[in-house]
C-alpha cells in the first residue's frame, strides 16, 4: 500500500522551507500545513501533484466534509474545513509557480479549494471566547494537591499562569534567573524565553490575590533552598520518568530539564480543572480573565495601557480587539445602564475615548451616529 509519494516529499520540503524562512511562518503553523497536505495526499492515494486538477480540489472538499473527528466523533468543523482549504490553496498557488509545475495546472486552478460564501462566513465568525472566572481559576488552585514534587509545581505553574499571563510556550523554557520575587515581576528576555514574535519585555505580577502569588514564592524557595538549583535551572522542569522495577515506565519526580514543548502545560491544565468539576480551560485563557479583571479596576487610559503592555502588547488595540470582547451578560447590563440618567463622563468613557483616539492616530476612520 502506498504510503508517501518521493517527488512530492521533495516539494513539500522545499515549500516547508518556504513558510518558515520566507513567509516566517512558526513551527505551528509550518506542522498545519503539513497536517493538511497529509489529508489531501490520503485522499488522493498519493498520486504526484503533477497531476493536480481542479476536479481533485472539488471531490476533496465533499470527501472532507463527510469526515469525522477522532477525539469528537462528529462532523468536522466549518472552521477545520476552512483551515485545511485555506492551505491547500497557498501551497498549490506556489506550486504553479515552481519549475516542472508550471505547464501542469494553472494558478488559478487553486481557487476551486475555495467554500462558498455562507460556509466560508460560518467558519470565520467570531464566536463569544470561553473565560474562565477569577473565582474558578482560584477553586481550581485551592482543590490542586502538593504533597509531591509534582503536585507542588503543577499547582505552582497554574498560580504562576494567572499572576503573569505568560504564555504556555514562555512559560516551558523559563529559567529561575528571569523571576524577580523582589521587583514582583517576570523578565521575558526572547534570547532564552520563547516569547511571541520573539518579543523581549517585562511583567509586573497582576494583582490576582497575595495567596496566588504566595504559592509562586514558595515555589521558586523549594527550587532554590531545598533542590539547591540555580539560576540557569529551569522555573517550571519538566517530569522525571523512569523504568520501574516492574519494567514499566513510572514517574520519578522532577528532571532537571525544561520541557522541550508546552504540551505539557496544557495536560496538567485539562486534569486540575476536569478534577475541580470544571470544563477545561487552556493556559492561553488566562489572558482573557486578565484583560476582564482590567476593564473592571482601571480608572483611567493611563492604567489600561500599563495593563495592556503587561501582557506583552505595544498597542492598546491589541488587547481591546483580540481579548477585550464583552461578553453577551455585560453587553446587555451595558444596554440597560444606557436607558438610566447619565452621570458626568465616567472613567470607563475616559477609556473608550482614548481609544477612538488611538484609531484616529492610526489614520482608521471613525465617525460617531
Amino acid at each position: 500500500m502506498t504510503t508517501h509519494n518521493a517527488r512530492n516529499e521533495r516539494v513539500k520540503r522545499k515549500y516547508f522551507s518556504y513558510l518558515k524562512e520566507a513567509k516566517r511562518r512558526s513551527e505551528p503553523a509550518v506542522d498545519a500545513s503539513a497536517k493538511s497536505l497529509d489529508r489531501f495526499e490520503d485522499y488522493t492515494k498519493y498520486r504526484d501533484f503533477k497531476m493536480f486538477h481542479p476536479a481533485q480540489a472539488i471531490a476533496f472538499k465533499k470527501h472532507l466534509a463527510e469526515q469525522k473527528g477522532q477525539m469528537s466523533g462528529e462532523r468536522l468543523s466549518k472552521a477545520t474545513l476552512y483551515a485545511t482549504v485555506t492551505q491547500l490553496k497557498g501551497f498549490f498557488q506556489w506550486l504553479a509557480w515552481q519549475p516542472g509545475y508550471k505547464s501542469c495546472f494553472q494558478y488559478s486552478d487553486a481557487e476551486y479549494f475555495n467554500l462558498s460564501e455562507k460556509e466560508a462566513r460560518i467558519a470565520t465568525a467570531r464566536r463569544e471566547a470561553r473565560v474562565p472566572t477569577l473565582a474558578q481559576v482560584r477553586h481550581v488552585i485551592n482543590t490542586m494537591p502538593a504533597r509531591t514534587d509534582i503536585e507542588h509545581r503543577d499547582r505552582a505553574l497554574i498560580a504562576f499562569t494567572l499572576l503573569t499571563g505568560a504564555r504556555d510556550g514562555a512559560i516551558a523554557s523559563m529559567k529561575l534567573k528571569h523571576i524577580d520575587l523582589i521587583a514582583n515581576s517576570v523578565n521575558q528576555d526572547a534570547r532564552e524565553v520563547q516569547t511571541k514574535f520573539s518579543k523581549t519585555f517585562k511583567t509586573c505580577f497582576f494583582p490576582v490575590g497575595d495567596e496566588i502569588r504566595e504559592i509562586v514564592e514558595q515555589w521558586v524557595a523549594y527550587l532554590r533552598e531545598d533542590k539547591l538549583w540555580g539560576n540557569d535551572d529551569p522555573l517550571f522542569p519538566a517530569t522525571r520518568i523512569v523504568l520501574g522495577t516492574t519494567r514499566q515506565f513510572e514517574v520519578a519526580g522532577l528532571e532537571r530539564n525544561h520541557w522541550s514543548s508546552a504540551s505539557p502545560i496544557r495536560a496538567i491544565f485539562r486534569e486540575a480543572f476536569v478534577g475541580a468539576g470544571l470544563p477545561y480551560f487552556n493556559p492561553h485563557s488566562f489572558r482573557n480573565t486578565l484583560v476582564l479583571l482590567g476593564q473592571e479596576i482601571c480608572r483611567t487610559p493611563e492604567e489600561f495601557k500599563a495593563w495592556s503592555q503587561n501582557l506583552g502588547h505595544e498597542q492598546v488595540l491589541t488587547t481591546f480587539l483580540s481579548y477585550g470582547e464583552i461578553s453577551y451578560q455585560r453587553q446587555g447590563e451595558i444596554i440597560r445602564d444606557l436607558a438610566k440618567p447619565q452621570t458626568p463622563q465616567s472613567a470607563a468613557a475616559e477609556i473608550a475615548q482614548a481609544v477612538i483616539r488611538e484609531f484616529r492616530d492610526s489614520g482608521m476612520e471613525v465617525h460617531r451616529r
